[in-house]
This record gives C-alpha cells, sequence and structure tokens, in this order.
C-alpha cells in the first residue's frame, strides 16, 4: 500500500512537469491555450510548473537515497549543533 502512495506521489508531480514542456512548447510553435491570454504568461507557467514538478521529484528522491545512506559525503546533512 505505502508504495503505491508513493508512486501516486511521484506521477502527479511528473504530470505536472510534462504539462508544464507542453506549454512551453506550445508558446514556441505559436499556440496559446484558451484560459491564458499571452504567450509569454504561457511560458512562465510552464516554466514554473516544470521546474516545481522537477523539484519535487529530485527532492523526494534525495530525501529517500539520504534516509538510506545512498548519497555522497556532500548531500550529507549535518547535525545542528545546539548553540554552542
Amino acid at each position: 500500500m505505502s508504495r503505491i502512495f508513493a508512486l501516486i506521489i511521484m506521477v502527479i508531480p511528473g504530470v505536472f512537469a510534462a504539462f508544464g514542456i507542453k506549454l512551453m512548447r506550445d508558446m514556441v510553435f505559436g499556440i496559446l491555450q484558451p484560459p491564458i491570454p499571452f504567450l509569454w504568461m504561457q511560458f512562465l507557467l510552464g516554466l514554473l510548473m516544470f521546474l516545481g514538478g522537477l523539484g519535487f521529484i529530485g527532492g523526494f528522491v534525495l530525501h529517500r537515497d539520504r534516509k538510506r545512506d545512498k548519497v555522497q559525503k556532500r548531500f550529507v546533512k549535518r547535525p545542528v549543533n545546539s548553540g554552542k
């Protein structure tokens, strides 16, 4: 059950990233999608959707690999000092 939940968590941002790529591609070819009034706004929305989806997936994978100690030394979280 937890694997299905993890898959759903990964698929939803992937769909947003794919739709963001589609919006950016449509802007390059001059195709304006109906709810968006300007091509430049469509490109920015697509870029934000793509970067948000990619960042979420990347953060999810990094978090999972940190828990399993499968990251390089530069990505390991250091313990926070107690103010001394």
